[in-house]
């Protein structure tokens, strides 16, 4: 089994940044793809970033490109989204997903292709 955590989420105006982390324990996610999603009020949960095991391969979402950026520390067994010119759109929870296969593919983008759940963090952002 694998825990998530999530943190470093919080109220910032818009234009600023936050930079998220998910924190990984009860094994090691290091050969695990990893994604970001969010759901704001009222609306499904949607696919923010996925990253492979490795970091070399990345997938965002088309509102996103640009201004955030997924990374990880595999020796640190830690998950981060770099968000950068926040707008009062991206305002949701933010959940960070462990898939158990390593590297990204279609299902990437899909909640079904995960194994792990986090509890979220929530990211408001002020006009």
């Amino acid at each position: 089994q694998v825990q998530l955590v999530e943190s470093g989420g919080g109220l910032v105006q818009a234009g600023g940044s936050l930079r998220l982390s998910c924190s990984a324990s009860g094994r090691t996610i290091s050969s695990y793809a990893m994604g970001w999603f969010r759901q704001a009020p009222g609306k499904e949960r949607e696919f923010v970033a996925a990253i492979s095991w490795s970091g070399g391969s990345t997938y965002y979402t088309d509102s996103v490109k640009g201004r955030f950026t997924i990374s990880r520390a595999n020796a640190k067994n830690t998950v981060f989204l770099q968000m950068n010119s926040l707008k009062p759109e991206d305002t949701a929870v933010y959940y960070c997903a462990a898939d158990s296969r390593p590297e990204l593919g279609l299902r990437s983008r899909l909640y079904g292709g995960y194994d792990y759940w986090g509890q979220g963090t929530q990211v408001t952002v002020s006009s």
